[in-house]
């Protein structure tokens, strides 16, 4: 059983073939069925709702010529199907109309054929025979289904019954697992009236979507058509229990009887959703006209409450039209006799309104919206703009549409501003022409306003002044005050302004040109403010002066804007001097104790060779440093390191570092003794900086090399053809603890080996890890030139690093 044919048996007078004709659905007198209005072609288009508005005029003269001649034979037919089937006036009237639409003939064509069966006593078997042709398998099944639900549904008190109802009888058989009923605000607000399937703490969570707010029954509810989602994965939409089945199929179908939508029905899924038959389609669509009547029946419980959802009723609207100063339109649906939205009729119009062509409002008043204006359905779909107001309850406001949008005999310059809204079950439309003349008054006003922009007018033949209001304010002065007039403006104005102000009014009055002056205003309160004046004379005929006419505008902020970026840029230019100045000093610091190149080093059967090349940028200066040297010992001190951070302060922690290691290193320790007491150094004597460092000593008899390194990357042997670091050893940065113990290793050099040992700002990259970046720099080092200089210009030349740092590069090759 649909949810039309439940209403027809809550109403019979409405009920079925059988019920009084009306305008639609009337037999003709030949017998054919005149086609309705909701059947129309193409009625949803602009176009097609015009066409069915002048068919449904010619219907109606055609319907009053067949009321008599078939409702006689109908009655008669709709008498035998109660006598036989033991059934009410209703169910007879459906009966009737279900098996003339499966014998596709007409009700009138098939009640002839039901008193001449029944004359032959033969009325059971031709029931019989059609209700056996009627539909099948699957049909049939989705009817029980179907019926099984509205049946729950009829004998539940609220929505949520009928949600559990629905779930239990008419969705779990089609894999369902939880229902949702949303109901629609006026506002166009969502709230969760009834639920099943899903838990009470989700339940209350989603209690009230505000409107706006985008989610799955959202969509239902906008478009209209119902939403099928095969994957809420899809989507991206919010929605109740969406963490439960993410990838779940949702269903989201609006709910809605005679034009008007009451909520949504949302259906949930466990997994994806596959393509349904129409006959689910169908199914799912009936269970949402169900719930759109029980949505109906608690709005209209709700209203005769405490607490109404919406306005009682018309009247009202009416009333609060009457007290609008704009022209109000109150609409009210006009539906056929199955309930589908066919136009609005004008209800009432207020006394403001003023019809575009000159009708008289009674003619208006009544009337059919696309009668009175059927321009309404064309570009501007203003009729649709109502009928989605009226059916989702979200208010409409538009500016400056052109009255042609109603009728097209205004001129094409008419314009208004639309307002359209609901209440309770009407539609308020309202709107406002647009008066031309006051809109650019208001829109100079408006200007004058936000350019702080005062006007004035000054007669000179007889003394009368006009100000208007932004003027006065300028001035800070009352609107009852008497304006000043031009000649006594020096005496309003700064004393070091009188010659300017004198200039102004010698150019303007006696020379009679256009004139401008700044000058600084001081008002009766005290506050001094910086004005521009800009003045024009008017001649007479006789090329006399009688009228002067200009505006003062306010450029305080503009002038204290230009003081304060002259004494901003004043500062730039003087930070920017002691900054070039630091940055000169701390690289003369630097070079000074760290040149690019190294002096040549004489050791036996050693080449050393050192390539120091500072930051590109000359405000990066950094903490790079290098030494090698010759200890009294024999020993040869190499080593390289890395200061934290730039500038003046990590060019001068690397001068106490290296100076320090110096030191250090004549007491003949090891490397890593060595590190341990730079780390001390590090940490209590230059302000607890952070370093990284390689320390090695090299024995030129017995071609060996200890080393050890706080936190710095590991030297590079190559060997022949062959290029890789060595192997790491334990030992953090400096300065991060007190105490800290490095490990020491040794290193066995063969003829021609080189070593090389640099700072990362030979390798670092802001795109590449460092492992990347190590081994496009053991690539370059394998293909060694002849000589030791070469090789380390090859690495700088070839060098990869994007980080404008420092480098330091210390090479020795063993002869």
């Amino acid at each position: 059983m649909s949810t039309s044919e439940q209403q027809r048996d809550r109403d019979p007078a409405t009920a079925g073939p059988g019920r009084e004709p009306s305008a639609s659905g009337t037999p003709s007198p030949t017998g054919d069925p005149a086609p309705s209005d909701s059947a129309a072609p193409n009625s949803t288009s602009p176009v097609g709702r015009l066409a069915a508005t002048v068919e449904r005029l010619r219907r109606e003269v055609r319907a009053a010529q067949a009321e008599a001649e078939g409702r006689a034979l109908v009655e008669l037919a709709k008498g035998i199907l109660v006598e036989r089937l033991g059934c009410g006036p209703a169910q007879a009237a459906r009966q009737l109309a279900e098996l003339a639409e499966q014998a596709r003939v007409t009700p009138l064509e098939f009640a002839v054929e039901v008193i001449n069966q029944a004359a032959r006593d033969r009325v059971s078997e031709v029931t019989d025979a059609f209700l056996a042709a009627a539909e099948g398998a699957l049909e049939r099944a989705s009817a029980v289904r179907l019926r099984a639900a509205e049946s729950g549904a009829l004998a539940a008190d609220d929505t949520q019954a009928v949600a559990d109802s629905l779930l239990e009888h008419a969705l779990r058989p089609l894999g369902a697992v939880a229902v949702a009923v949303w109901a629609a605000g006026a506002d166009g607000s969502l709230t969760l009236s009834g639920s099943a399937g899903f838990s009470p703490a989700e339940a209350t969570r989603w209690r009230y979507v505000p409107p706006e707010v985008s989610t799955v029954a959202r969509r239902g509810l906008t478009e209209r058509t119902g939403q099928w989602f095969t994957s809420l994965a899809t989507t991206g939409l919010p929605t109740i229990g969406r963490h439960l089945h993410p990838d779940g199929g949702r269903v989201a179908v609006p709910a809605g009887t005679g034009g008007r939508i009451h909520g949504v029905l949302e259906i949930a899924w466990p997994g994806p959703l596959e393509p349904q038959p129409p006959q689910v389609v169908r199914q799912v669509e009936a269970l949402a006209e169900l719930c759109a009547h029980t949505l109906e029946t608690s709005t209209l419980r709700h209203e005769v409450g405490q607490e109404p959802r919406v306005l009682p009723d018309a009247a009202e609207l009416m009333d609060l039209a009457d007290g609008l100063h704009d022209p109000a339109l109150v609409l009210v649906p006009h539906v056929d006799g199955d309930g589908q939205l066919l136009d609005f009729r004008i209800q009432h119009v207020n006394s403001r309104f003023l019809d575009p062509t000159g009708r008289p409002r009674a003619v208006v008043n009544g009337a059919l919206l696309l009668e009175a204006f059927p321009m309404a359905a064309g570009k501007s779909e203003l009729f649709q703009r109502v009928e989605r107001v009226y059916a989702t309850g979200e208010a409409y406001r538009a500016q400056r549409m052109h009255l042609t949008a109603l009728v097209d005999q205004v001129p094409l310059s008419a314009v208004a501003d639309i307002s359209i809204s609901r209440h309770g079950g009407c539609v308020l439309l309202i709107w406002r022409i647009e008066d031309e003349t006051a809109r650019l008054a208001s829109l100079l006003q408006h200007a004058q306003r936000l350019g702080r922009i005062g006007g004035f007018e000054e007669n000179l033949l007889t003394s009368e002044i006009t100000w208007n209001d932004q003027l006065f304010g300028l001035y800070g002065r009352a609107p009852s005050s008497t304006p000043v007039p031009l000649e006594e403006l020096p005496a309003h104005a700064h004393p070091d302004d009188a010659v300017a102000i004198r200039r102004f009014l010698r150019t303007l009055l006696h020379h009679r040109r256009p004139a401008s002056a700044a000058f600084r205003l001081q008002r009766p309160d005290g506050v001094t403010r910086h004005i521009r004046v800009v003045a024009e004379p008017v001649l007479d005929t006789d090329g006399r002066l009688f009228v002067v006419r200009g505006a003062y505008q306010d450029i305080s902020a503009q002038h204290w804007t230009e003081v304060a970026l002259a004494a901003t840029r004043d500062q730039l230019a003087h930070t920017e001097q002691q900054a070039t100045e630091r940055n000169r000093l701390t690289l003369q610091l630097q070079h000074a104790i760290m040149p690019p190149t190294q002096a040549p080093l004489r050791v036996s059967g050693l080449d050393v060779a050192v390539r120091y090349r500072p930051a590109e940028t000359e405000h990066l200066v950094g903490g790079d440093w290098y030494d090698v040297v010759v200890l009294p010992s024999g020993l040869v001190l190499l080593c390289v390191g890395d200061v934290a951070g730039h500038g003046i302060e990590a060019a001068t922690s690397m001068v106490v570092l290296r100076n320090a290691l110096r030191g250090l290193a004549v007491t003949g320790a090891g490397p890593g003794q060595l590190l341990s007491w730079l780390n001390i150094v590090a940490h209590h004597l230059t302000g607890a900086v952070t370093a990284t460092a390689v320390c090695a000593l090299y024995d030129p008899g017995r071609r060996t090399l200890r080393w050890a390194r706080a936190g710095h990357l590991p030297p590079v042997l190559v060997r022949g053809a062959e290029a890789a670091p060595l192997p790491l050893v334990r030992g953090m940065l400096l300065g991060a603890v007190p105490e800290a113990v490095y490990e020491e290793d040794e290193l066995q050099f063969a003829p021609q080996d080189t070593l090389l040992m640099y700072t990362d700002g030979l390798i670092e990259r802001r795109d590449r890890s460092v492992e990347e970046s190590l081994s496009h720099l053991l690539t370059t080092a394998r293909s060694a030139p002849k000589t030791l200089d070469q090789q380390l210009d090859r690495l700088l030349t070839y060098s990869k690093s994007d980080t404008d740092d420092d480098t330091c590069i210390v090479g020795i090759r063993v002869a």
